[in-house]
């Protein structure tokens, strides 16, 4: 594996830590038992480290505060399977029959289908369009909401094009109008700072094994102190176990059953390397990677490149196509060829294609982590203007 070069890292961050790695182990080895299950030892250093990656990934997205001078409540930090998990829980929990839902042509399909089963059920969905470049205006958010919207939910984060939206725009037209926005981070969760209460968010859907670095199947939810959603899955909590329905104080309120907890401790470590490195110093490794595979991309005869020209609203991903060649060729080429990991076809946002005109094969997907170097991206320029001038 030492000589393929993974660059579709927008799939599954990949490789991970060596810490996430050996924390992973080393706690189920020792600790693999029920979380708050029971009084021994084992059970309350598992119930620790889950509370301690609460904790975290609280502060980490800087959820509002309970109230003035008061800290933060890290039992509103839940954990879900992963970020569809997540979307699928605030979607079920916040818009009915009779109720508008606001969101966009770039999300993926963990919000398009959720919220077209909604509308099946008697709810109604607003689809706002992205400009070229693939940003949304907050004006068009405040022109979609009505007095029956439920939700604004908006994709921070596009897996096809990169384009970063201004969720903190977009946060103050939803407090403005008194409707909750929740907010998809499942490719900007570790890229990029995100701030709840800057950005008035009240939900926000997290996944573990992207640039979080916790293992798959692992994610959550953040939600605000102010913001409502009801439980849709209920059963065992491990407390009050005699009361015959499910709790509605949190954490429990939005989680039921045995925890993940070798994924939660390898969240967990995944926080501490983040810490580590440092997001900025991350941030600043990938955008001058991407600089390079952007620019050397626009510049071959017969490629074509998607989304922002510009690097400070994006993250480090980039979807191509070449004259001549289908998307699922030149993935398949750059595998056999150069040994260089990609994703191809529509990457399960199917509106986006459709408003850059990719579909039905949709594209080349490069996307960059922290672990690859500019040998890689250079190696991948040099594949694609092969592919390129093999039908020029």
């Amino acid at each position: 594996m030492h000589d393929v070069i993974y660059l579709d890292n927008a799939a599954t961050s990949f490789p991970k830590p060596d810490l996430v790695h050996d924390r992973m182990m080393s706690f189920y080895r020792t600790c693999g038992v029920n979380p708050g299950r029971s009084g021994c030892d084992m059970a309350l250093e598992a119930e620790h480290m889950v509370s301690g990656c609460r904790r975290k990934l609280s502060e980490f997205f800087n959820a509002s505060l309970v109230g003035a001078g008061k800290k933060k409540d890290p039992d509103r930090l839940v954990f879900t399977l992963n970020a569809t998990h997540s979307l699928n829980l605030i979607l079920r929990g916040t818009v009915g029959p009779g109720d508008h839902v606001v969101t966009t042509w770039l999300e993926h399909n963990s919000v398009i289908r959720p919220v077209n089963h909604l509308v099946k059920l008697g709810a109604e969905a607003t689809f706002v369009r992205p400009d070229r470049e693939g940003f949304v205006d907050p004006e068009d958010i405040r022109k979609a909401i009505r007095p029956n919207t439920k939700l604004v939910i908006v994709n921070h984060g596009s897996n096809v094009i990169g384009a970063v939206q201004d969720i903190t725009a977009i946060g103050r037209v939803c407090a403005e109008a008194g409707v909750p926005f929740a907010v998809d981070t499942a490719q900007t969760a570790g890229v990029i700072p995100i701030d709840m209460a800057a950005s008035h968010v009240s939900f926000l859907a997290f996944t573990g094994h992207k640039s979080l670095f916790g293992p798959t199947g692992t994610g959550g939810i953040c939600v605000a102190d102010d913001a409502l959603i009801e439980s849709t899955m209920w059963g065992g909590t491990g407390v009050k176990s005699a009361y015959p329905y499910h709790l509605e104080e949190y954490p429990y309120r939005l989680e039921a059953g045995t925890l993940n907890i070798i994924g939660i401790a390898g969240l967990s470590a995944g926080q501490d390397w983040i810490a580590e490195q440092g997001l900025d110093a991350i941030r600043r490794h990938e955008l001058e990677l991407l600089a390079i595979l952007d620019d050397g991309f626009r510049q071959i005869k017969g490629v074509t490149v998607y989304g922002p020209k510009g690097l400070d609203r994006r993250v480090p991903t980039v979807s191509i196509n070449v004259n001549g060649f289908d998307a699922s060729d030149i993935g398949t080429i750059v595998d056999v060829d150069f040994n260089i990991v990609t994703r191809t076809g529509l990457q399960c946002a199917p509106l986006v294609h459709d408003h850059i005109g990719t579909s039905p094969s949709g594209t080349a997907r490069f996307s960059i982590g922290p672990f690859n170097t500019r040998e890689h991206v250079e190696t991948a320029v040099r594949a694609v203007a092969d592919i390129a001038s093999r039908r020029n």
